[in-house]
């Protein structure tokens, strides 16, 4: 006996590509960096959807290919043709077992690949191109990805983190799911597609400067929670956008969704005009300094451990990594060349051929090696470091091998691959005291949970790199003006009205 549509589970696929992508770094991202998951290896990423669970019972859930890379430079266009290909192919495998009723789009939002411009939007196309218009779409993202009016108009449900840093991830991914379930309830196709208001905001701002940690992010966050309480609203979202990559989408949305169009329109207006208004009070998350400056203060401070984000070359904003203007820097103050001076660490730099030579000489040998500056050498050349190996560890998902050398009193964490450290065991495990050091210094922007729990007091360092704070000097070209911060005057107040579209998907306010 064949079910009817209201009878049976909702078949649900899942597919996504995500790499924040920084277009000022020349580093370059291929297929491997994505650590492709495919089939049921898919659904096992995601807790919430163990089949012990309600919302993993309510569907028949499956994994076409989903793919997070680490954030970087350039998508090579070969990498994701390749990894685009698949995912079509897996669809069409799904396809082949009977009726697809729903997709979750599992993708970050600020992926640049060579060649394409908003390449969600011209993932999801051909996406479309195999699964049909009928089938309903669901999409969770970061808050710093990029929502243009092209891809909202092509997914029926879209949603971001509400907090940065992003410990909501799970709850957001959970809900995009949750969302797409319910609606599927509703009935099959068109039929049950609600209204989107897209609001797009002149703001480009980093990460550091609209933190949900502080004002005035925080309070414009807060406003989500009510707005989904109003009838005939089912979601809303905020994207501060990504800024260290120059397209024409990069800037702040808006996007409400529901069943009313009045209420999602007004709401929709009612975010964009708060962000808007306060937009002059978007501030650093921690003070800020040169690099030196912040060194200064910390030597001068009782507060241990005394963090320094080295943030302009950010692994997990799109930074390459490997730059070493920071580095050495450090090394060249007279405090931190005698061994018996303040203690200090620095995560991280990238040296394969200096982590080949440490494994070869081994711990407690005496090496000199060099490191860095093997991607992004605009900014300053390769260091050479002589120190003592005081610890080697291999078995790293993103390092590969990572090993620790003490130059003078700096313990320089060296890695094959570029990481991030954004955990205390990242330190332990390399046989390293984060929380009885004097000063670590890490490749980062605001502070993630752990690190800033464990933060007697930090500072962050206004430092060059592929993901520049100082956004002006980065040369953005191609962004709409005018913009916030690149103008500073506007010759008019922005047009704030929401672009609806209806449950059709047919434009239906422009």
């Amino acid at each position: 006996m064949t079910l009817t549509f209201l009878e049976r589970r909702p078949v649900i696929a899942i597919a996504g590509l995500a790499c924040e992508t920084s277009t000022f770094s020349p580093a370059r991202t291929d297929a491997p960096a994505f650590h492709p998951r495919r089939g049921p290896e898919v659904i096992a990423e995601y807790p919430f959807l163990n089949a012990s669970t309600a919302l993993g019972s309510a569907a028949e859930w499956h994994g076409a290919l989903i793919g997070h890379a680490l954030p970087g430079g350039m998508v090579i266009r070969d990498a994701f043709e390749e990894l685009a290909s698949e995912i079509l192919q897996r669809l069409e495998v799904i396809l082949r077992k009977g009726p697809l009723d729903g997709l979750w789009f599992d993708i970050h939002g600020a992926m640049r690949v060579e060649g394409i411009d908003d390449v969600e939007a011209e993932l999801l196309q051909r996406v479309r191109s195999v699964i049909g218009p009928d089938v309903i779409v669901s999409a969770s993202m970061d808050l710093h990805g990029n929502v243009s009016k092209n891809l909202v108009h092509q997914t029926d449900l879209i949603t971001c983190y509400r907090m940065a840093p992003h410990e909501d991830e799970l709850e957001t991914k959970e809900r995009a799911c949750q969302n797409l379930v319910d609606i599927l309830k509703r009935g099959p196709g068109r039929a049950v597609r609600p209204f989107k208001a897209w609001v797009p905001v002149p703001i480009l701002l980093p990460g550091e400067q609209t933190s949900t940690r502080i004002e005035p992010a925080k309070s414009l966050y807060g406003l989500i929670p009510g707005v989904t309480k109003v009838p005939g609203v089912l979601d809303a979202a905020i994207w501060v956008g990504y800024a260290w990559a120059d397209e024409p989408r990069n800037h702040a949305v808006v996007v409400v969704t529901g069943w009313d169009a009045q209420p999602v329109s007004e709401n929709a207006e009612r975010l964009a005009h708060y962000f808007w208004d306060c937009h002059e009070e978007f501030k650093f998350v921690a003070p800020t300094g040169s690099l030196m400056e912040c060194i200064d203060i910390a030597l001068a401070s009782p507060s241990r451990p005394f963090f320094i984000s080295d943030s302009g070359d950010n692994p997990t904003a799109g930074g390459a990594g490997d730059v070493t203007w920071s580095l050495r820097r450090i090394l060249s103050r007279p405090e931190f060349q005698n061994p018996s001076g303040p203690v200090v660490i620095y995560a991280s730099i990238p040296g394969p051929g200096a982590i080949d030579r440490i494994v070869q000489a081994g711990v407690d040998a005496v090496v000199t090696v060099t490191a860095g500056a093997e991607v992004d050498h605009v900014h300053a050349g390769p260091v050479t470091l002589t120190g003592r190996v005081h610890a080697i560890k291999g078995g790293d998902r993103d390092a590969v091998v990572e090993a620790v050398l003490k130059v003078g009193s700096v313990f320089v964490i060296l890695t094959k691959l570029r990481k991030p450290y954004h955990h205390e065991k990242d330190f332990t495990e390399l046989k390293l005291s984060p929380r009885s050091a004097d000063i670590v210094f890490v490749k980062i922007g605001y502070l993630e949970p752990e690190l800033f729990d464990m933060a007697a007091d930090w500072r962050l360092a206004l430092t060059p790199g592929g993901v520049d704070q100082d956004l002006p000097r980065l040369g953005h070209q191609r962004i709409h003006r005018p913009m916030w911060p690149f103008d500073r005057t506007f010759p008019q107040a922005p047009d704030l009205h929401a672009h609806l579209i209806a449950p059709s998907n047919e434009p239906l306010l422009s």
